[in-house]
């Protein structure tokens, strides 16, 4: 059975586990293609429920059409919606776009706030995108971003017991130093879609292995699921 870490030995885990990762993956960034916080902001809404990749397909013709807040208000909302069908949901999207960018217009110029109080009034956005755009938009480090990847390994890295993306947060906060708040989730996603897969991660060429208490290594059900599955070369 595995020791309980104190808080003091789970900080100095985290710890490593970044210098790792970040050897691992000198480039992390955030993934969604933006030139401006509000272009950020209006992809991270149409990333709910929907890849990066796909949101960067649709934001490719999308950002070339709408330019700024007021162009979002001057075309139906039915037009809006096909421009951004195929992310999913985008009945709700198309509403939360819209809304924000009249709010933008009437209460800041046009402008996207860089707090969080502000961010988090705006229709459609939680703090997972407030968040984003804090961090990625305006390099200010007012939490820690949680989507799929990052809640998977923390949980499977033992940095977290809970499920909601809101106490996640609060544990991560706990643990990982403030100056690297904005680039942990980057380090996390990058390794969550390359090693740390959903499935079957990848945990025999995976660098913090040895740090983390789910590895398949570590098990006679893990290391069958390996042999039944191996990683092709």
């Amino acid at each position: 059975m595995a020791t309980k870490l104190s808080l003091q030995e789970l900080k100095e885990k985290t710890r490593k586990i970044i210098r790792l990762l970040k050897r691992e993956y000198p480039d992390a960034q955030c993934s969604l293609h933006h030139s401006n916080a509000f272009e950020l902001l209006t992809a991270t809404i149409l990333s709910a429920q929907c890849t990066d990749e796909r949101v960067n397909i649709v934001t490719t013709d999308l950002f070339r059409k709408y330019r700024k807040p007021e162009d979002y208000l001057r075309v139906p909302v039915t037009e809006l919606q096909e421009d951004i069908r195929t992310t999913g949901f985008f009945r709700n999207k198309s509403k939360s776009i819209q809304g924000t960018a009249k709010m933008l217009i009437e209460k800041y110029k046009g402008r996207v706030p860089d707090t969080m109080d502000e961010l988090l009034e705006l229709p459609g956005v939680a703090r997972k995108t407030a968040n984003v755009v804090l961090g990625n938009a305006f390099g200010i480090a007012a939490g820690v971003v949680v989507d799929t990847h990052v809640s998977r390994l923390s949980q499977r890295l033992g940095l977290t017991k809970n499920t909601h993306p809101e106490k996640i947060e609060l544990d991560l906060i706990e643990l990982v130093p403030r100056k690297d708040w904005i680039i942990f989730p980057h380090l996390l996603i990058a390794h969550g879609r390359k090693v740390c897969k959903a499935r079957r991660p990848l945990c025999e060429v995976c660098v913090v292995e040895k740090l983390c208490p789910s590895s398949l290594l570590k098990t006679a059900e893990g290391l069958a699921i390996i042999k039944k599955s191996p990683i092709e070369r």
